[in-house]
């Protein structure tokens, strides 16, 4: 094998790794992204007391109570 063909043997190794590397890294992030979405539809929490009416209470209320 003569120098030349050794050397881009070497260079197309090392495309192929960061190639590989580069999808990978990317499916990780589809993969996060789709825990979160999961998890944010998934959850419902609990209802938990607060101001019905403005003004009663604190000063902070939910805009569009669920329960």
């Amino acid at each position: 094998m003569s120098a030349q063909a050794s050397g881009e043997v070497r260079r197309g190794g090392r495309r192929a790794f960061w190639l590989l590397l580069t999808i990978l890294l990317v499916a990780l992030l589809l993969l996060v992204n789709a825990h979160l979405v999961y998890v944010a539809v998934g959850s419902q929490p609990d209802c938990v007391p607060h101001a019905k009416a403005a003004g009663e209470g604190g000063a902070f209320r939910a805009a569009r109570p669920a329960c």
